[in-house]
């Protein structure tokens, strides 16, 4: 997280007397940035405006807050959540979810087909059934789905006739064949059934298609997965109301001005240990055409002095406290003073396009500083 903060601080940085020296700089800075966010090359905006998903949406904002900080740990299994469309282009009953933006390192942990179920149509006579039976078949034959081992039974549900709305089967273990075997993705089959099993023809229920209907209720794919990429070992916590600092001096506070050889000391050494501001605004850098919400967030950034004694307010450590002890007895040579660092670092969540115009939200550790102290 601290690398993060000295590369953006030195992307604002006035340019250099080069100006390739300068692009240079920017361009490396940029890319140690991506890798932060654990990408080689950042995805370029979508060709045409798209409107993410509507859950994926409602997923970010019940995970993390206006700024993308985490507000509840517990929502997300694993890491990062991926949405998918299906790419059959209007078959309606038949749907196939291109996976090759999912990296090989990635762990499946679910896999969820979210269908809309349309309002049943209007019927002559009196209506038969009250229920259908929905079965999600993995396509295993893609000529022949219906032939003895064409198709393999995923999940199987009843579903009333009597109203509308959004219906999810799990599909986990098709989608982590389609991982161990790319070519095995043949898609999937829905089959609507009575009671009995036997088919209804013409089915008394449909589902909204990729092309006929809004792009709110298309077919969509979900995987919840891990990366295995981890923060460092500092406490884990949701989002907390800001905790008190020490007092910040006012912006136009006058300051006597330092002369002879303390002159070279900073305002900054003389306050003490404290969470400052530090804006991160993905326009800025260049990421606004891929990067949904945020537009970007305060990342914070410690700094003030640890001077002796360290009292209860500079959050110490007990090695700090011995530490600050040996430097200002001067009972070792060499010993510097504490530190004032983050002792407590929030994770940030992502909603992004990635290079396939898949809409993902990412979780990543250790980029807010919660708090400041000194170790």
């Amino acid at each position: 997280m601290l690398g993060t903060v000295l590369l953006l601080l030195a992307l604002a940085e006035p340019a250099c007397p080069s100006p390739a020296g300068a692009t240079s700089r920017r361009a490396e800075a940029l890319k140690k940035l991506l890798e932060v966010f654990g990408m080689e090359d950042p995805p370029p905006p979508p060709a045409h405006v798209k409107q993410p998903p509507q859950y994926m949406v409602d997923l970010f904002n019940t995970v993390a807050n206006a700024d993308g900080v985490t507000k509840n740990p517990d929502i997300l299994e694993g890491n990062t959540v991926r949405s998918f469309l299906d790419k059959t282009h209007g078959e309606k009953m038949r749907f196939l979810f291109v996976l090759s933006s999912v990296a090989k390192n990635e762990k499946i942990l679910t896999a969820e087909l979210h269908l809309f179920r349309l309002w049943p149509r209007a019927t002559d006579g009196p209506k038969r059934h009250h229920f259908c039976q929905v079965s999600i078949y993995q396509v295993l034959e893609r000529s022949e789905p219906d032939a003895p081992g064409g198709k393999k039974l995923l999940a199987a549900r009843l579903v009333s006739l009597q109203d509308s709305g959004w219906e999810v089967f799990a599909i986990t273990q098709a989608v982590r064949d389609w991982m161990e075997d790319e070519s095995s993705n043949q898609g999937l089959l829905v089959a609507v059934q009575d009671l009995g099993g036997s088919p209804l023809d013409p089915p008394p229920l449909q589902f909204a298609s990729s092309s006929d209907h809004h792009e709110s209720k298309k077919p969509m794919l979900v995987l919840f997965t891990d990366d295995g990429r981890r923060g460092a070992s500092l406490p884990a916590a949701s989002f907390p109301d800001p905790q008190p600092q020490a007092p910040v001096l006012p912006a136009k506070m006058s300051v006597p001005k330092l002369t002879g050889p303390r002159s070279t000391r900073s305002l900054d050494r003389l306050q003490p240990c404290q969470r400052h501001p530090l804006s991160v605004d993905f326009e800025e850098i260049g990421w606004s055409g891929w990067i949904i919400s945020p537009r970007g967030y305060n990342a914070y950034h410690c700094k003030g002095s640890c001077p002796f004694p360290l009292g209860e307010n500079m959050r110490p450590t007990n090695h700090a406290t011995v530490q600050s002890i040996i430097n200002a007895l001067k009972l070792s040579e060499g010993v510097s003073s504490p530190c004032c660092v983050p002792d407590k670092l929030y994770s940030i969540n992502l909603l992004y396009f990635d290079d396939d115009e898949n809409v993902v939200l990412k979780q990543y550790d250790d980029m807010v500083a919660g708090s400041c102290g000194c170790h």
